[in-house]
């Protein structure tokens, strides 16, 4: 699968010291030992709108079904726009928010205008990417006909399980919100991850100026870098020594809930509602996969990002260590210390080879390159990288503890009465047709054991396959038929079948001539009686 491609924006970033974290590991030359060289590393910044997933609630807030016209803030009374679902050309679906605009046409999701004012027009647009994500610069919100009056965009940790605020945008934050306005720039290192109500982005100077909301990531970075982002090693030190810094710039999911509309600048005029909606025809999101610094790329698979995970971990997030490796050893990646952290990499059990082996052998080796331990010659019929499975031609007793010397037992299957020398995982063999039990080495009803070689053949005659006539079943192989019969069950008269039969007078007569005879006298008798 293709990985994620780096955002051409956010080549300043890398520029910046961000590549210093882009390798997991290297080849090197410890004390005369050939080995891989662990680090810290990450995947490098992309704009992640290009595999975030979009909701609009509540179902029928975007535009366009049933049909209806709008106008703008700055041609409020020429309204000869029209938004209509059915048509390409006049629709404005959720999806023109993620989209790339081509040829300097810009497209843009809208809402229904706000006809059914007093009610508040609201609607929340919900991000999702069903993955832990870190933002490495400013989301940008763009907006088309007015910014609203007021909104809040907030984050999911959980993949939407619970919301926290992000941050608080009104024209009016005391008002609005009942907190006093503040700047990213008003921060210290100290409160640096407050969550804050900006005016800033709220106010209308225009719809043609001014359309952008941000969310300003990069100036919360410089409280600790200083302008221009010089010092980057000061904010991955911070990283790693302020509880919940990480954590503030992390999350599974964006929304924005918006509450209130452009209004141009002045109230609400009820005269003429068609002017009041919301349009977005951008959003950016600059992140990259948060991989707990255990990988340096992130791939999309089944639809899902996942983290091509180093350092012997796995997981969506390389959250845990492989199952060859010792799960309480598993912790995150650090920053630290400079310039190329600690990878942290999962360790192989540090115990014997003989419990690392469930008692079946007592050597063991990591296969450096392919980062897997694995037993050396599997003793009593077991076999697997840690001896854990039976050899075949064996299964498992599992009434026995997995280190038992005796927990591999032999299938014993018989050579006459299956198929196969290997058993299923319980113990029972592939029967041949006619044979039963775990050994396949008995029969089914209807069926004999005809010895080695043979196995069960189906019987010929016995309780239920009755010989007729007078016969005998034998052996239950065949019927033994009295005189004029004959047939696998004696079934066939000789004399019928040879047309001898004689009559009563010792003259040979067919039986069917016979019968038409007594059949032609009866009639005669009754048609004179």
């Amino acid at each position: 699968m293709e990985r994620l491609k780096p955002l051409p924006l956010l080549l300043l970033l890398v520029a910046m010291g961000q590549c210093q974290y882009d390798t997991c590991r290297t080849f090197g030359d410890l004390e005369a030992e050939s080995r891989w060289e662990f680090a810290a590393c990450q995947p490098p910044p992309t704009n992640m709108k290009e595999v975030m997933q979009i909701r609009v609630d509540p179902p029928g807030v975007t535009c366009g079904n049933p049909p209806e016209r709008f106008c703008t803030l700055d041609n409020p009374y020429l309204c000869s726009d029209e938004c209509d679902a059915s048509s390409p050309d006049l629709s404005h679906p959720p999806q023109l928010m993620g989209d790339r605009e081509r040829g300097g046409l810009i497209t843009y999701w809208q809402t229904v205008t706000w006809s059914k004012y007093p009610v508040p027009l609201l609607a929340n647009i919900t991000l999702s990417w069903n993955k832990s994500l870190e933002v490495v610069d400013d989301l940008v919100v763009t907006f088309e006909y007015g910014r609203p009056t007021s909104m809040v965009l907030e984050k999911s940790l959980d993949k939407g399980v619970t919301w926290q605020p992000y941050q608080f945008y009104a024209d009016d934050c005391m008002d609005t919100f009942g907190m006093p306005p503040k700047r990213v720039s008003d921060l210290a290192p100290s409160n640096v991850t407050r969550v804050i109500c900006t005016e800033q982005y709220s106010r209308w100077v225009g719809a043609k100026e001014e359309k952008t909301v941000v969310f300003e990531v990069r100036a919360r970075f410089q409280v600790f870098t200083g302008p221009k982002l010089i010092n980057m090693d000061a904010l991955y030190t911070r990283m790693e020594t302020t509880k919940g810094l990480r954590d503030f710039f992390t999350f599974t999911n964006i929304r924005l809930r918006l509450l209130r509309p452009a209004l141009g600048g002045t109230y609400v005029q009820r005269d003429n509602l068609l002017k009041y909606f919301y349009a977005i025809s951008n959003i950016d999101i600059p992140a990259r996969c948060q991989c707990n610094l255990h990988a340096s790329s992130c791939s999309p698979r089944d639809a899902t990002l996942m983290c091509d995970c180093e350092h012997n971990t796995g997981g969506q997030d390389c959250e845990r260590c492989n199952s060859e490796f010792t799960p309480s050893s598993w912790r995150p990646g650090t920053f630290l210390p400079l310039p190329k952290g600690t990878a942290n990499a999962c360790e192989a059990a540090q115990t014997t080879a003989n419990c690392e082996c469930n008692a079946h052998s007592n050597r063991c080796s990591f296969i450096d390159f392919l980062n897997v331990v694995t037993c050396v010659s599997c003793k009593h019929n077991t076999r697997g990288n840690r001896c854990q499975y039976c050899r075949l031609g064996y299964y498992r007793n599992a009434s026995l503890a997995l280190e038992d010397q005796n927990v591999c037992v032999e299938c014993e299957c018989d050579a006459s009465g299956s198929s196969s020398p290997h058993c299923s995982q319980s113990g029972s063999c592939q029967c041949k047709e006619g044979a039963a039990g775990r050994r396949c080495d008995s029969c089914l009803p209807g069926y004999m054991w005809r010895g080695a070689g043979v196995g069960c053949t189906v019987n010929v005659c016995d309780e239920t396959r009755t010989c007729q006539n007078g016969g005998t079943c034998v052996d239950f192989v065949s019927c033994e038929c009295p005189k004029d019969f004959e047939g696998a069950y004696c079934e066939q008269n000789v004399c019928l079948k040879k047309n001898t039969c004689l009559g009563d007078d010792g003259s040979s007569a067919s039986p069917v001539t016979s019968r038409l005879v007594v059949l032609s006298l009866g009639l005669l008798v009754f048609a004179f009686s």
